[in-house]
């Protein structure tokens, strides 16, 4: 269970050298939004809390808003609770030669080592914790993980990350590609996992399910933060308003 005063801190922020700076700031429980026109800075915002890119300026930390450590790279990142599902699951997430099971465990393989042997055991009883409360629709976990849907591919993606047990689960595009049962499916674990005190970032193309699913939304344009929505503001023709520049 993630400890509930965790936030994920970005200080005097730039995306790229010579853009504007900001910060922000996300907490347990919240499930955070990025939108604006492909390309914006959105998806590099994303990228950076990950610490998969560096900032072009300021910091990205952690901690319990008092005593914070800053995020060095995307191991550092892992290291601290932070986990990352990629846009792209055939080509930065899955592993397609190897089985459902060996793509699930491949994060947590060192809870599974007994003696020096990896234990299947171990990481089966999780995979099968995981694929009920995900609803996984899948043969025996030993097939090739192409030979799942892509919605069961994205909930194996998923299930990856929260067998690590991350206080703050960042999220690009997760929905992208996936039939309306799974999106239903993946909405309401996004839910029980801010409820459990997980902090979410969403970044979603689809303006009104990231309206409808996050606490606030923040909105990118040319590198630069243009706006932070929330309560009454945060509304679909807000959003489509910040994203072509335009101030509510």
């Amino acid at each position: 269970m993630p400890e509930s005063g965790a936030e994920l801190q970005a200080t005097d922020l730039a995306l790229a050298r010579g853009k504007a700076s900001f910060s922000q700031t996300v907490k347990a429980g919240e499930i955070v939004g990025l939108s604006g026109l492909d390309g914006q800075g959105q998806e590099r915002f994303l990228e950076t809390l990950a610490g998969l890119v560096p900032p072009g300026n300021g910091a990205v930390e952690v901690g319990d808003g008092i005593d914070m450590t800053r995020i060095e790279g995307f191991r550092n990142a892992v290291r601290h609770g932070i986990a990352y599902l990629p846009r792209d699951r055939r080509a930065t997430g899955i592993f397609p030669s190897l089985s459902i099971l060996d793509n699930f465990s491949i994060a947590t393989i060192g809870r599974d080592v007994r003696a020096g042997l990896i234990s299947n055991r171990s990481r089966r009883a999780r995979y099968a914790r995981f694929r009920e409360q995900l609803s996984v629709v899948a043969p025996n976990s030993n097939a090739p993980i192409t030979a799942l849907s892509g919605g069961n591919q994205q909930k194996i993606l998923l299930a990856r990350w929260l067998a690590h047990n991350p206080r703050f689960l960042l999220l690009n595009d997760p929905t992208r590609g996936v039939d309306i049962a799974t999106r239903q499916t993946l909405y309401g674990v996004f839910h029980d996992l801010a409820r459990d005190g997980v902090a979410l970032v969403v970044l979603s193309s689809e303006i009104e399910e990231i309206v409808a699913l996050c606490h606030r939304v923040l909105v990118f344009r040319e590198d630069e933060l243009f706006a932070a929505l929330s309560g009454e503001a945060l509304t679909s023709e807000n959003v489509i308003a910040a994203m072509f520049g335009r101030s509510q």
